[in-house]
């Protein structure tokens, strides 16, 4: 059986060069609790069709640690997560190697096709992973971690920390901690 982070296979190199510009369908419905969005697929998840499938990023985990699955779920189970009330999506749809990658236009671009997907599907909370995205895609040049003061129509939007491993800025534990933070508030609505 594989680790509990890793996906069924791992994509080759021409796997991953053939990815660049896919994108990874939503696992989204009307009425969640949350619905989590990524920055956009990276390579990786692209390839092997799975949100946050990257062994190392830290999406799975922190989602586990802190309470909001009961199991440490692996990227081809994201689909369990509906019936937990959660989804995932993302503000740009096309994968790349970096999120660096992506213009400043389509991010804002990205921004408004995700405030129309909010509004279609009406999540109780949209919450953002990656501050710096937040920032460019909704024009917020000072927004930090947390719960924001904008909305989408009743949506409430919370910033999360991006889950990659290569976000130096949040270790695990600092990760884990706002992640409960963000799952604290939701049980209280």
């Amino acid at each position: 059986m594989a680790p509990q982070h890793e996906t069924p296979w791992k994509p080759t190199r021409q796997q991953l060069a053939a990815a660049a510009g896919r994108s990874i369908p939503d696992i989204i419905a009307p009425k969640l609790m949350v619905v989590f969005c990524g920055i956009n697929p990276g390579l990786y998840s692209a390839a092997v069709q799975h949100h946050f499938a990257r062994p190392g990023n830290r999406f799975w985990p922190a989602l586990f640690a802190a309470g909001f699955t009961p199991r440490l779920l692996r990227p081809f189970e994201e689909r369990g997560l509906l019936s937990l009330g959660y989804g995932i999506t993302n503000v740009v749809a096309r994968a790349t190697a970096r999120a660096d990658e992506l213009g400043g236009d389509e991010m804002i671009a990205g921004g408004k096709s995700l405030v129309r997907k909010i509004n279609r599907f009406q999540p109780r909370v949209l919450a953002l992973l990656g501050v710096g995205a937040y920032r460019v895609a909704f024009a917020q040049p000072k927004a930090q971690v947390g719960r924001q003061e904008q909305r989408i129509g009743q949506t409430r939007l919370w910033v999360l920390p991006n889950p990659s491993g290569l976000n130096a800025h949040y270790q695990s534990d600092a990760l884990k901690q706002v992640f409960a933070k963000l799952r604290r508030e939701v049980e209280r609505a």
